[in-house]
């Protein structure tokens, strides 16, 4: 709960993030008589503002603090300007890409929480009662699930996020490896990751199956189903498709359906695999090993690469004889010194598998062209891969 004063009586409400951000300490209300140069001060000393005025005048004052934000990030040697430092050569500190890496992640993190102080009440029934507030029930219900009657604050920001995904499961991406509109289109649900790098899906699209597979895979992870919905139109009779997040399973059930292959696709709750072995075994893990700041950012992040390790730990064991795993990964974390290609031909090796083969394709994404990226060095430089992986001789 958050607590704050308003009109001499004591407020309470839940704090709600699904971000995981702790509560301000502090709160105090806002309104539309709060000029920028004040909340931006408020915020960067860690009070949060509980907006009472016009909403859109608060969509107005955050894109103000954004800029505040922005503006004090490029002042030299702030960690901001630090992390625009290239990410495959020195940084004028000295320090190298994995460092680069590092205060840009730091400044973004820095960033959030003081945008992340604009907060504004929503009601049990999901409404928020402010001037010229629009109706985003559905979107916070898609996110929140049903009303429970129970007030909440939440940052503007947040709420922002949730509307922006609600549109996007509506609008849905096109993933041309699917086929040709309109059924081409996966609809991604708030907190599961979209397939906009499409390149990766490609690659699982056009690389041969391996004797067998039209029978029976598995897709580890399996997120929006994207990649199990790849394989059953590639004529696999059975995808057994896992992931353990519960957003993630029904996001994935929703889209097999609206693409009319679920009655071929499995889709199980487990971590990693499911029981039994298949002569292809597919995963897209996160490519970053890092620590996620929130939940929503772990199908990019992945601590101490415990995705990656963990499925080539166990894809032996779930492997039939002569069957292939695929592995789809970025070397964007070599580019970065997070990870180097010796420890990930390590971990292969440990796990008793061979590389069979390796097919590479280069991001088509705006950040890989875009000088102004902090990472764009290490961007530019980066290649998905699938690489083909069997049991040792």
């Amino acid at each position: 709960m958050i607590h704050w004063t308003h009109g001499g009586e004591d407020r309470s409400a839940r704090w709600h993030s699904e971000a995981g951000a702790a509560a301000p300490r502090r709160v105090v209300p806002a309104d539309d008589t709060l000029p920028a140069d004040a909340a931006y001060r408020m915020a960067c000393e860690g009070t949060g503002l509980l907006w009472q005025g016009d909403f859109q005048n608060a969509r107005h004052l955050l894109q103000a603090l954004m800029r505040r934000a922005d503006g004090r990030g490029r002042k030299p040697g702030g960690a901001r300007g630090r992390a625009k430092a290239s990410a495959s050569t020195p940084a004028p500190d000295g320090s190298g890409p994995a460092q680069a890496f590092h205060l840009h992640r730091q400044a973004q993190a820095q960033r959030a929480r003081v945008l992340g102080m604009l907060l504004i009440p929503v009601q049990g029934d999901h409404t928020i009662a402010l001037r010229r507030a629009p109706d985003w029930r559905p979107a916070l219900a898609e996110a929140w699930g049903a009303p429970d009657g129970t007030p909440r604050v939440v940052a503007l920001r947040e709420l922002l996020g949730i509307v922006g995904a609600h549109e996007w499961r509506k609008k849905g991406v096109e993933v041309p490896a699917l086929g040709t509109p309109p059924g081409n289109r996966i609809h991604p649900h708030y907190g599961v990751f979209s397939p906009v790098r499409g390149e990766y899906v490609e690659l699982v699209a056009q690389v041969p199956l391996p004797a067998g597979a039209k029978a029976l895979a598995f897709d580890i992870g399996t997120g929006t189903g994207v990649l199990a919905a790849v394989l059953a139109r590639r004529g696999v009779r059975r995808v057994v498709a896992t992931d353990q997040d519960p957003r993630a399973l029904q996001c994935a059930r929703e889209n097999l359906q609206r693409l009319s292959v679920l009655p071929q696709v499995d889709v199980q709750e487990a971590d990693l695999f499911p029981a039994g072995r298949a002569p292809l075994v597919v995963c897209n893990p996160p490519w970053v090993p890092a620590r996620a700041a929130a939940p929503i950012e772990r199908a990019v992040y992945d601590e101490d690469s415990r995705m990656l390790r963990g499925f080539l730990g166990g894809l032996g064991a779930h492997l039939e004889t002569g069957g292939e795993g695929w592995l789809i990964l970025s070397d964007l974390a070599e580019h970065l010194g997070l990870r180097s290609r010796a420890q990930l031909l390590a971990w292969i090796e440990e796990a008793g598998l061979r590389v069979l083969g390796r097919h590479d394709t280069r991001p088509r994404h705006g950040k890989a062209a875009d000088p102004a990226d902090p990472l764009h060095a290490a961007r530019a430089a980066e290649v998905t891969s699938l690489w083909r992986l069997g049991a040792a001789a």
